[in-house]
This record gives C-alpha cells, sequence and structure tokens, in this order.
C-alpha cells in the first residue's frame, strides 16, 4: 500500500493549490513517503520539493485511505496523511513538475474543481481543528463511490 502525505498551506485567506495538467483538478501539495520518513518529514519535504516552501510547525488534520475500482476489483489502494499549516518561509518556486502553483482564496475553495474526498477534506479543516479520518472508495476515472468520515458530522 502507498502512503503519501500533504499539506494545507493557509495564510492571509488563501491556499496555495497546485492546479494539476491531467484532469485541471486542484490538489494539496504532497506526495509519496520515501522509506523510513516520518509522515511529517514527508509532508515537510514533499512540499518544500513542489512549492519552494518551508512548512513551519504543520499539524496533522487526517488520515485516509483511498481505494480505486475496476468494477469489484481494487486495482490501487493507498493511504494520505494531510496536514495544515499557516506559516511558511521561502521563496515561491517559479516553475513545479507537478503543475500550477496558484494561490486560491479560502471562500473560493468550494467552486474549484477537484477529487470529491479533497473537497470533503478542505469542507472539514476550514470548519474545525478535531482530526478527521475517512475511506475514500474511487472508479478508476475517480468517480466517487462511498465515503466514510469520522466525526461524521463533516
Amino acid at each position: 500500500m502507498q502512503r503519501v502525505t500533504n499539506c494545507i498551506l493557509i495564510n492571509d485567506e488563501k491556499i496555495l493549490l497546485i492546479k494539476k495538467p491531467r484532469r485541471g483538478w486542484y490538489a494539496i501539495p504532497g506526495g509519496k513517503m520515501e522509506q523510513g520518513e516520518t509522515i511529517k518529514e514527508s509532508a515537510v519535504r514533499e512540499f518544500r520539493e513542489e512549492t519552494g516552501l518551508h512548512l513551519h510547525r504543520p499539524s496533522l488534520a487526517g488520515g485516509f485511505t483511498f481505494t480505486v475500482y475496476r468494477s469489484d476489483e481494487i486495482v490501487q489502494e493507498w493511504m494520505m496523511f494531510t496536514f495544515v499549516c499557516s506559516q511558511a518561509d521561502g521563496q515561491l518556486a517559479s516553475f513545479c513538475k507537478e503543475g500550477e502553483l496558484e494561490w486560491v482564496s479560502v471562500d473560493a475553495i468550494h467552486d474549484l474543481p477537484m477529487a470529491e474526498g479533497d473537497r470533503k477534506i478542505f469542507e472539514h479543516v476550514l470548519s474545525s481543528d478535531e482530526m478527521l479520518y475517512g475511506a475514500f472508495s474511487y472508479t478508476e476515472d475517480y468517480e466517487l463511490l462511498h465515503l466514510r468520515l469520522d466525526p461524521t458530522s463533516s
């Protein structure tokens, strides 16, 4: 099972996102954990590699499992650990191989094209400091099939 980390950087009522070229969806900067890393080390490293910024005191906001199905067959499965942070330093990268870096207003997040699981994560992080746990099931085209969230009020 693949393990990935990401971090939602919220600064001055804006969130730094990556607009991915494949679908035109917005995503949270992050990526695959390396062997021996802690989830926090991975989140900080991945964020820096993609954005050029160094996070200060990111805190864990949620842990999730994702399963992708082809009919009834599981074709991909991974775990994702999402952090949230309000402080970073450094210079924003002028180029990101993963897509276009863009500061987006917190108010505009809900209208952006993105994976439905990410949308649920944003809804929670922007309204609660409580940890969120979840499981998301998708088709190969990333159509959301099913989700479970704890706490369920999100």
